[in-house]
């Protein structure tokens, strides 16, 4: 899905409590090919929240086309170093919420959703540090998919929670999406005909039934809760290996993602942003 044009298509079909989201259709990311002239002909063409990739990457030629800088990405990638924190420790406010303020200040994302990011990369690292994740990529996700939850004027709440909450358009086949039948029964986003991606990293349901993490350790897995939707999304990034400190690497994520040359363009430039924008912050 390119993000915006999504976005733009569900500001005019989103029932009442409506918006964006994403679930992975075909959950599982690229692997490594054995002819280096295919980098992403693994991927599907369809995005984390249903629609069709009109601009499918399939080529490590077409790759490099349209992000030159594939082949390393820019130390300030990884952007104003995140506290280091117990895990457990990661609550909303605490210990990330004096490093969200001055970062916020500068990038203009919210502090809740920085608070996620950081806690999001801190989980990651713990678990799987060969990815080196970073709160720049989760960053610059969240900013095409929801803008951060904060979509069509929506706030995001200290509980992480966007107001109203976010849900997207019926999976219904239309235009530049997938026709996905319900798979939930309606629970996580109220339609029990077709599938709608949800919450601000834009999960469907059946994406986030393999996917769906607690990030906040409530003892729920909730994709409308952006700490919880950060570490499904950051643990999805990384499947199957990838180091996301190499431009191959990361590259490969994000168009699992969603395998469009806009999409990982317009991700590239959000997250390079944010870094460079918070390098100087400590």
């Amino acid at each position: 899905m390119r993000g915006r044009e999504y976005l733009v298509r569900a500001a005019v079909a989103l029932v009442a409590v409506g918006a964006l989201a994403g679930g992975v259709v075909g959950v599982r990311a690229a692997t490594t090919t054995t002819d280096d002239t295919s980098v992403a002909a693994a991927l599907p063409p369809v995005a984390v929240d249903g629609s069709v990739a009109l601009d499918a990457v399939t080529s490590a030629d077409q790759l490099t086309a349209v992000l030159p800088a594939a082949s390393g990405l820019p130390p300030q990638q990884v952007g104003a170093a995140v506290p280091s924190q117990p895990v457990a420790d990661a609550t909303p406010g605490s210990p990330y919420a004096a490093w969200a303020a001055r970062v916020a200040q500068i990038t203009g994302i919210p502090e809740r959703a920085l608070e996620a990011y950081a806690s999001a990369q801190a989980t990651v690292a713990s678990v799987q540090p060969q990815c080196h994740l970073s709160w720049a990529t989760l960053a610059g996700l969240a900013n095409i998919e929801s803008r951060h939850g904060t979509y069509q004027g929506r706030s995001l709440g200290a509980d992480g929670r966007s107001t109203p909450p976010i849900i997207g358009i019926p999976l219904d086949g239309g235009p530049n999406v997938r026709a996905i039948a319900d798979t939930d029964g309606g629970v996580l986003d109220g339609d029990t005909r077709w599938d709608r991606a949800v919450g601000p990293f834009q999960f469907i349901p059946s994406t986030w039934a393999r996917w769906g993490s607690d990030g906040d350790g409530n003892g729920t897995a909730d994709p409308q809760d952006i700490d919880d939707a950060a570490l499904a999304a950051g643990r999805y990034l990384c499947a199957d290996g990838k180091d996301l400190a190499t431009g191959d690497g990361w590259s490969r994520a994000v168009l699992s993602y969603n395998n469009s040359a806009q999409y990982l363009q317009d991700v590239f430039d959000g997250a390079d942003r944010y870094a460079r924008q918070s390098a100087g912050v400590s």
